[in-house]
């Protein structure tokens, strides 16, 4: 079974990158790498259309079901890392980066309504040659996971939705602070991006300072992008049109909530189980906003119930 990185090892390893003078870019980069390779993942990348789109996978594949894991805004493929290292040694696993997001292409110019992005992920899936899969997604990834499972039934063995968005009857801080004109979601300076980890995760796992500054100048610098899409998600319009669309899903969902969660409120989740024909709701005591994140080991777990209750 693949191990996390432990922190005197993560230490010694950025302990000796500095002793050779790299930067925090290569400090990163190792440190990532380190992740990626403790949960038995690799780095690769595709060409879909005019997109070069990232993403990782098992770095050997395994007699087993396939995961698709699609992050939420402003996140990237590296939020799966965790979670998959429960996982890889019996599923294969496929973490994408999705378009405007991490590694892969950020063009200003496409469509990043939730439908627009479900479908880019139909298309990375089909080039991938991924056709039957429990697909996982946080946050916006879990909204544009319930629309793919909606729009391809045929393709879907389960889904799980993190702290899923789409549906917004209750609503949360976030709510709250972006119609007084903030966005916490969105860093535009420094010392942003770690007052974003407190506003999203109640749980927050250790990160060394030189890795989080490199992730803070990349956030910074997707700002334009950023503002692009959370302006197409929070598209008041489109709200019907998921909801409606949601009741066609006909896998088993399993919605995972942290009830903690301040971006969107965890009582919207029984909207969802509502609305679903066949959905589970897991309220996890104690978690924010990504419970993969936070709550690694005990998402597996009760993904790994889940399934197990449904075959």
């Amino acid at each position: 079974m693949h191990r996390p990185l432990p922190m005197n090892v993560l230490f010694v390893l950025i302990f000796s990158v500095l002793m050779t003078a790299c930067s925090r870019q290569a400090i990163y980069e190792t440190a990532i790498g380190f992740e990626r390779s403790s949960a038995g993942l690799e780095l690769a990348t595709v060409k879909v259309d005019n997109l070069d789109i990232a993403y990782l996978r098992n770095r050997q594949a395994v007699n087993g079901d396939t995961i698709v894991m699609i992050h939420g805004f402003g996140a990237n493929k590296d939020n799966w890392t965790r979670l998959a290292e429960h996982l890889t040694d019996d599923f294969n696993v496929f973490a994408i980066d999705l378009p405007g997001h991490g590694d892969s292409s950020k063009p200003l110019d496409i469509g990043y309504h939730l439908e627009d992005q479900a479908g880019y992920v139909a298309r990375i899936l089909e080039v991938l040659s991924i056709d039957d899969a429990h697909i996982m997604g946080n946050s916006m990834g879990g909204a544009i996971t319930a629309l793919y499972a909606a729009n391809h039934p045929d393709k879907v063995k389960s889904a799980v939705l993190f702290d899923p968005a789409g549906i917004l009857d209750y609503e949360s801080q976030l709510v709250e602070l972006v119609k007084e004109g903030g966005n916490p979601l969105i860093p535009k300076q420094p010392g942003d991006f770690e007052r974003l980890l407190d506003f999203a995760l109640e749980e927050k796992p250790f990160v060394p300072w030189p890795i989080l500054d490199v992730m803070e100048e990349r956030a910074i610098a997707n700002r334009e992008v950023n503002e692009v899409i959370f302006a197409a998600i929070r598209d008041a319009g489109f709200e019907a049109d998921f909801r409606n669309a949601i009741t066609r899903i006909k896998a088993p969902v399993l919605v995972i909530w942290g009830k903690e969660d301040r971006v969107i409120n965890y009582r919207n989740g029984e909207v969802f189980v509502a609305a679903i024909p066949d959905a589970w709701l897991e309220v996890m005591e104690g978690i924010g906003h990504a419970p993969m994140v936070e709550a690694p080991k005990a998402s597996a777990k009760l993904f790994l119930e889940f399934i197990g209750h449904n075959r």
